[in-house]
Order: C-alpha cells, then structure tokens, then sequence
C-alpha cells in the first residue's frame, strides 16, 4: 500500500511538471520539465534525509556520547522489530524531534537539545517511538515525496508569477491572469496535499507509539508539554517544506485562524483525546 500511494504521489508531480512546461514552453519545455522532475524524483529519494538532518546542523552521535538515548531507541527498535536508526542531536533550543530516511534500513532519528531537556525519560521514549512508528510505516518515504511535491508547487507558482508579469508578446503564452490564478491555487494545493498526508499519520504514529511503549499517558504529556513550549519559538531555521517530519508543528506557535486549516498536524488536543481512548484498550 505504501508503495502505491508514493508512485501515485510521484506520476502527480510528474505529470504537474509536464503539464506546466508544456503551457509554458510547449513540447521542448515538456520535455524539460519532465527531466527536471526526474531529478527531483531522485533527490528526493536518495538524498533527502541527508539534506534535511543537514540544514538543522544535526550532529550523529555514539553510545558513548549519548548513552541514555541510544540505549532507549536501541530497546525500541528490537522491540519493533526495526534496523537500528541512526542517531542525531539538533542543537537547538527548542524541543522537538522528527524521523527521515527512505526506508526502516536507510532511516535517521533526530531530537533537539531542548527536547532532551524538557522531557523526562518516559516521555523521550514516547516520542522516539512516535518516531519509530513513522519508521515502520513507511511515512518518512511518503512525507518526503510529498513534501517534494510541495515545494515543486512553490517553484512553479514562481514560474507562473513571473511569466505573467515578464512573458513578453509571445503568441501561444499563457493568459497572464490564467497564470496569476494558478499561481495562487497551487500553493494552496500544496498545503492540501501535505495536510490529507501528514495529519492521518501523525494519528496513526502516536497510535504506534502507545502500544509500542504500552503507555499512551507517556506521550499525552511529552505532547502537552511540547505544544505549549513551541508556542514560544520555533526551530531554527525551519520550513514549511518540512514541518510535516516534526512531531509536533515547528510553526505551532503562528499556526493560528485561516493558517490552522492547512496545518500538517492534527491539534494537539484531538491527539491527546485519542491516546485518552487507547488507554482502555490497552489495559
């Protein structure tokens, strides 16, 4: 089922690059856009997780550097069942943690320093294993694609702008006000895209994590306490390209009115309220 749903995800983004290039530049433009997205599709696979633990500076760490969070994800892994997962630290403030990689053999698990302080031990191991769930369910695969489709929708809604504004007298160019809409639709289709993706998951990883813990109060309040820290900050340098990975919104503390409505997670009380079910079918 995971593979269907990311070949599905990466023919859409495909045949958005085909279709934009060929209204754009007709077959020659066609042609390059579907080299382009190509690439994009290769990147994306092969090199993500290297790109994104890169731009939030995460350092690997040992058993000797990190003693106590390498034995945590080491004891969930083999209880998962699962490779174990490279191990990193983002040296940032603010608490928060997210999973990359393309499959459980070639995944990565990452938490900020300020996540380390804030939360208890049971609570770490209650985030690792919403991490690892991801892991295991292949949505670190499915998220990246998505959110490569995101910010290929970003780029052309650029293009469509600037072909508008600076597409001279060519005959066949588009309609500049066809452009124009289509500049503002396609971000909001973006938001969609990774909205429908990500929110789902997030259910499915805590769901994962309090039977993998058997103790879904551990996570109910590593969340609380998560969501109301972020509230305050948010992780250095974050994106919306990549604020699905993160267990809790890296922008929770702007994600407010109309904003809220394409917000990659679910509220952090509908999260809590589930895990509050799990607690009667787990005893």
């Amino acid at each position: 089922m995971e593979v269907v749903k990311t070949v599905v995800l990466l023919i859409l983004m495909t045949l958005l690059f085909v279709w934009v290039g060929g209204m754009m530049g007709g077959t020659q433009g066609m042609m390059i856009a579907l080299v382009l997205a190509g690439v994009m599709n290769f990147v994306s696979y092969f090199y993500s997780d290297t790109l994104v633990l890169r731009h939030y500076n995460a350092l690997p760490v040992t058993r000797q550097e990190a003693g106590g969070l390498y034995n945590i994800v080491e004891r969930l892994s083999q209880k998962a069942t699962l490779p174990l997962p490279q191990i990193y630290i983002i040296p940032d403030s603010i608490p928060n943690a997210f999973a990359t990689g393309r499959n459980p053999s070639h995944a990565a698990v990452a938490v900020t320093e300020g996540l380390l302080q804030l939360l208890d031990d049971e609570e770490v191991e209650a985030v690792l294993a919403h991490e690892l769930s991801h892991v295991r369910h292949y949505d670190i695969l499915v998220g990246t694609i998505a959110a490569t489709i995101a910010g290929a929708i970003g780029v052309i809604a650029n293009m469509m702008q600037f072909g508008a504004m600076f597409g001279g007298d060519r005959e066949n160019r588009p309609n500049p006000i066809v452009m124009i809409a289509l500049a503002i639709i396609l971000p909001l289709a973006a938001a969609v895209i990774q909205m429908a993706i990500s929110r789902n998951r997030e259910y499915m990883a805590d769901e994962g994590s309090a039977r993998l813990t058997a103790h879904p109060e551990w996570l109910q309040s590593a969340l609380a306490k998560l969501s109301n820290y972020n509230r305050q900050g948010m992780v250095h340098d974050a994106t919306p390209e990549s604020a699905h990975m993160f267990i809790i919104n890296p922008f929770s503390g702007k994600d407010i009115s109309f904003a809220s409505l394409f917000s990659t997670h679910p509220s952090t009380e509908d999260r809590i309220a589930r895990l509050e079910e799990l607690k009667f079918e787990l005893k």
